[in-house]
């Protein structure tokens, strides 16, 4: 696209048209910011920052960016680095003494690029039962993490995204600096680019001008306020306005702190797995969209949901700030992109494709393996499903291959005639069988009690009301699920319905807690960011 050509004469009609269903006086929303080579094209502000005080959202709204506080993280270990104070072929143990030794290297570098495989320590907070608005500190974030030896993967040889590499790097960033993450953010980063109203906000309890509060639905159909207890620092604790946003894709562009080779340096492949480039750099995701690279990060956090996205070659700069869980910006910033080339919004996918991925609907078992996703039908459209919920949009990216619309999972899939799929993460061949639509019988030999010294948790099994009910506690929470069998040997933990606040969605569509395996000497626990969480059977 040259910088002449005509944009399309509805253009803001069209974006807005994407918010509508947020632009209301009783909804949270979303500001939104579109510019081409440098000039703003569109501006939108929908729906309220405070709904019980009729505050509309502006350009100055504070709001949560989550995870895109990732790349502010990485921007100040690589300043710190390039002044001798840090390498990011260091080690992590030689910044970090109290981690565990894991069994190969974990270097910076490898937490920086989400190919470390070290276990996310809020998916292990989720997983042990933590309720995630409860108060929690540090300090016992730091012990969750040494307790956690055993790992996922081999380091740089897969992609999990790990929230535990940016709370570690930015531990480091602090530590090797000798200032607060907010200090030397401000110093080094905000400050300069006259980023005023961005900085890192640990607790969701803060008071700050002008901030949004972030909502999502609760139990009776109708707006919540969402918080976290969690004291949140460089994997995803700062918050920024639509106006500073700005300034900081600018800065991506045409740098005034940092420096053009760190950028390059984070917009670049963090790791080449198996000849396939990794979609994540160091704290930047770069991916291709209608045949355009893509550079940005989302983020997301109780309430909230944001991206900030640019298409070098277009001169497209996209910023989306939400105070709501029920968007989806990684989507909204590529329908956006449609529009202002003149396409239909909607993920490209060839004529029948849409129905032969509505009759693949359902849950797939990696045949090596506990790894499980789904296809399930959302508002009449084909969405890829995981034990997180949710539903991302599918992208078709071959003749008879398959994406979920997400810039960080390499995985491609094709539904196989047989019923099953065929699928390929980082280029690696892998079979998914179609697992049953219903329960079966449960795995003989299941019942019993299961402990894991290292990390605390223990787990008991057994029949009630003739449902398998499996209790699982650990130092920081506690389950009670329901064990639906859906092969011979696996089983889905299901929250218990007397337990929920809302009845759970059908597992087809996404938001089982985790894969239970019995195996010769106890169970497996597994789920997207936690592989083979083994628990020993107890006599």
């Amino acid at each position: 696209m040259s910088q002449d050509s005509p944009l399309p004469p509805d253009l803001g009609t069209r974006i807005d048209s994407l918010f509508a269903r947020w632009a209301r006086p009783d909804s949270p929303g979303a500001a939104v910011s579109v510019t081409r080579h440098g000039r703003e094209i569109h501006r939108g502000c929908y729906g309220m920052a405070d709904l019980a005080h009729a505050v509309p959202i502006d350009e100055r709204t504070v709001i949560r960016i989550g995870s895109q506080t990732k790349q502010f993280t990485v921007l100040l270990a690589l300043m710190l680095e390039a002044e001798g104070k840090l390498s990011m072929e260091d080690d992590v143990r030689r910044h970090l003494p109290w981690l565990p030794e894991y069994p190969e290297t974990v270097t910076l570098r490898h937490l920086a690029t989400n190919v470390g495989g070290l276990r996310d320590f809020l998916e292990i907070m989720m997983l042990g039962g933590l309720d995630i608005g409860a108060p929690s500190t540090r300090a016992g974030a730091r012990r969750i993490i040494a307790g956690h030896k055993a790992v996922n993967f081999r380091p740089g040889t897969d992609l999990i995204y790990c929230n535990t590499g940016f709370f570690l790097l930015s531990e480091i960033v602090e530590q090797v600096s000798g200032k607060s993450f907010n200090d030397l953010l401000e110093e080094r980063i905000t400050g300069p680019l006259g980023m005023r109203d961005t900085r890192l906000m640990r607790w969701d309890a803060e008071i700050l001008p002008r901030l949004a509060d972030h909502h999502t639905h609760g139990p009776d159909g109708g707006w919540h306020k969402a918080q976290w207890g969690v004291v949140l620092g460089g994997e995803g604790g700062m918050v920024s306005t639509l106006e500073d946003m700005k300034l900081w894709l600018a800065n991506l562009d045409a740098p005034k702190v940092g420096t053009p080779a760190m950028f390059a340096r984070m917009s670049s492949p963090g790791a080449v797995i198996d000849g396939i480039p990794s979609p994540y750099g160091l704290g930047l995701v770069a991916c291709r969209y209608r045949g355009l690279s893509s550079i940005g990060h989302g983020g997301g956090v109780a309430g909230g949901r944001s991206e900030s996205v640019r298409f070098p070659e277009a001169g497209i700069g996209i910023v989306i700030l939400g105070n709501t869980d029920d968007m989806g910006p990684f989507s909204l910033a590529r329908r956006i992109l449609d529009l202002v080339l003149g396409h239909e919004p909607g993920p490209p996918r060839a004529a029948g494709a849409t129905e032969r991925l509505a009759r693949a609907a359902g849950l797939y078992r990696a045949e090596d393996g506990d790894d499980v996703f789904g296809i399930a039908v959302k508002d009449g459209a084909p969405v890829v499903v995981n034990n997180m919920g949710g539903g991302l949009p599918i992208e078709q990216v071959g003749d008879d291959s398959f994406m979920p619309e997400r810039g960080i999972v390499p995985l491609e899939f094709t539904p196989r005639d047989d019923g099953d799929m065929d699928t390929r993460w980082f280029g690696r061949p892998r079979r998914f069988r179609r697992l049953s639509g219903t329960a079966l019988p449960t795995a003989p030999g299941l019942a019993g009690r299961y402990a894991d010294a290292a990390t605390g948790f223990t787990a008991e099994i057994g029949d009630e009301d003739g449902e398998t009910v499996l209790r699982l506690r650990t130092p920081y929470g506690a389950w009670e699920a329901v064990l639906e069998a859906r092969a011979s040997d696996l089983h889905l933990a299901v929250l218990r319905r007397a337990l929920a606040d809302t009845p759970p969605p059908a597992v087809e569509a996404g938001g089982w807690l985790f894969t239970v395996r019995l195996v010769a000497d106890g169970i497996l626990l597994n789920d997207d960011r936690t592989k083979r969480l083994h628990l020993a059977r107890v006599a």
